[in-house]
């Protein structure tokens, strides 16, 4: 059963975030990139970095460049990267649908995709917000990406502002 997505009241607090997207799957992730960019702002973020790749498997590279940039184990100087022209995320958020289709495939790039992004969060301390979804068809796609009651890409949004508030804190600033 699928629980509406609840207002929080989450502030960004000149948080900054970046969005790494599947181009693949189109319609249902674009769907939650809207949503997420949306409660990302509503909360005052004061930067939204949307970057899209081509499938799922290629979210983690992005998010680990992202990630070792925003702890400063990647030099950010002039030339850098092109992604250290916006400040380093408070947050990743990490989304994509992958339908499974008759071979196993599916299942092993969901599998792939999410030990790869709890390793990037683990090595780097950066909170990557993981919305990449195994899904059996286009009905649950539907349901999950294109409701503006259950969007992943609103819960994922709030996930990464209350990893932005608590982080910190648990860093001791």
């Amino acid at each position: 059963m699928l629980t509406p997505v609840q207002p929080k009241s989450f502030q960004a607090r000149d948080a900054s975030f970046a969005i790494v997207a599947s181009l693949y799957n189109a319609r249902y992730v674009n769907a939650m990139v809207r949503a997420a960019k949306a409660e990302l702002k509503r909360a005052g973020a004061r930067q939204v970095q949307v970057l899209r790749v081509p499938g799922a498997y290629e979210i983690p590279i992005v998010a680990a460049r992202l990630a070792s940039e925003a702890s400063g184990a990647s030099p950010a100087g002039p030339g850098a990267s092109p992604l250290a022209r916006h400040s380093p995320p408070s947050a990743i958020v990490c989304l994509g649908v992958i339908l499974r289709g008759e071979t196993d495939h599916a299942a092993l790039i969901g599998e792939a995709v999410t030990q790869a992004l709890m390793q990037i969060q683990l090595r780097y301390l950066v909170p990557v917000v993981h919305e990449v979804l195994l899904l059996e068809n286009e009905d649950q796609a539907r349901a999950r990406c294109l409701s503006k009651t259950h969007n992943r890409g609103a819960e994922a949004a709030q996930t990464a502002l209350a990893m932005a508030r608590i982080l910190p804190r648990a860093r001791g600033r």
